[in-house]
């Protein structure tokens, strides 16, 4: 379908392309069966300008937005999701510092992110708070020369590879979730560690990892927007991240249609090739308007995060969702289709599989974004009332 991209847009996606089908390709069973993290592929990335594409110009990027970054998330997953999310995992750690950042904050950081330096990440996640981000128990106390960080995130993407973090941490223990606020923590800082890189059905060349801070003094300018504020920022920064989980998901699902495309017309079942069959035929028809529903959700939602409209939760959240069950759902048939080579490491489409599932659970799990959307829905009937 046409989606009247810019040549700017295209040139982006073209670029994506390219860098995934010559650098990525080679090299993603390897990264995938050694759990390596793709240094190589991200200094590819930024040679390029890759990591510009999200930064606005005044720092140093090529002043583009969310949906530039979904077309390279999207092409990038098309080979390998695990490369993918390690290059968006860093647009995640940076967008709050974008909207929320002192001029000062924004100048320190942002050519160092655009220019591939320095990768970033986001960490909210901990053992008792998942889904419910209210749940965060690490702490940020007001000290003498900033805040002394207390506690531990988990399951982090780029933990340990990243240099910059966006940590939640409650600055007032008193107020729950109204009591959390958003601060900047570089990687050499004192008291700051990691804990264990974890292993993971899919994704597996992405670094997961636990952040562990015992007494860590941030100085206090590395506080981001105002005490307290954190968890709604952290909501914005979701909602305007998720259509990247939707292109992430929207990547795989392609990767698998063309990879099953292409298998099922070279193999010869009953003397015709395997795509000749009525029932071939429909399963891989059926993915196709799956995936091209899930582009157009994905790309709406980006142009709407882009627009500069107050609240898009429930465009983003039918992105992530809809896109994400796509991908599970494609893979799935996929492999079906393709018999035992769909089961077989040296078919791709194994990966692919174990890959979409995590779509259906970070940045919001698929039943809770059901919640969410649901409720912006009544909100909307109620407002028409």
């Amino acid at each position: 379908m046409e989606y009247f991209l810019t040549e700017p847009q295209k040139t982006i996606r073209d670029l994506a392309k390219k860098i995934a089908e010559e650098r990525v390709l080679p090299v993603r069973a390897e990264l995938d069966e050694k759990e390596e993290f793709p240094w190589a592929i991200m200094k590819d990335l930024a040679e390029a300008d890759m990591f510009r594409v999200f930064i606005p110009e005044a720092y140093e990027g090529l002043g583009g937005g969310c949906l530039e970054l979904v077309l390279v998330v999207e092409q990038l997953s098309r080979v390998c999701s695990a490369i993918a999310v390690s290059y968006a995992a860093s647009a995640l750690g940076t967008f709050i510092l974008l909207e929320f950042g002192t001029e000062a904050q924004k100048q320190k950081y942002l050519p160092q992110v655009a220019s591939g330096k320095r990768l970033s990440a986001f960490a909210l996640t901990e053992p008792t708070a998942g889904s419910d981000a209210s749940g965060i128990k690490a702490t940020a106390e007001t000290v003498e020369g900033g805040y002394l960080l207390n506690g531990t995130k988990q399951f982090i993407t780029n933990g340990g590879e990243a240099e910059l973090y966006t940590v939640i941490a409650l600055t007032d223990k008193t107020r729950g979730a109204r009591g959390a606020s958003a601060i900047l923590v570089e990687k050499d800082t004192p008291g700051f560690t990691f804990g264990k890189k974890e292993k993971k059905m899919g994704i597996r060349a992405s670094a997961t990892r636990e952040l562990v801070f015992k007494n860590c003094l941030v100085p206090a300018e590395n506080l981001l927007g105002r005490e307290g504020a954190g968890f709604l920022m952290t909501m914005k920064l979701l909602d305007r991240s998720r259509p990247g989980i939707g292109a992430q998901a929207l990547g795989v699902a392609q990767g698998a249609l063309e990879a099953a495309f292409d298998y099922t017309k070279q193999r010869i079942q009953f003397g015709h090739a395997l795509i000749a069959q009525p029932v071939v035929m429909d399963i891989i028809a059926e993915m196709a308007i799956q995936v091209e529903a899930a582009r157009a959700l994905v790309y709406a939602a980006a142009r709407t995060a882009d627009s500069g409209v107050k609240s898009f939760t429930e465009d983003s959240a039918m992105a992530k969702v809809f896109a994400s069950d796509v991908a599970m759902k494609v893979t799935t048939d996929a492999v079906q289709i393709c018999g035992g080579a769909g089961y077989m490491r040296d078919y791709p489409l194994e990966k692919m599989m174990r890959d979409a599932k995590i779509t259906q659970i970070y940045e919001g799990s698929n039943q809770v974004l059901r919640n969410a959307i649901a409720l912006e829905v009544r909100k909307r009937k109620a407002r028409r009332e």
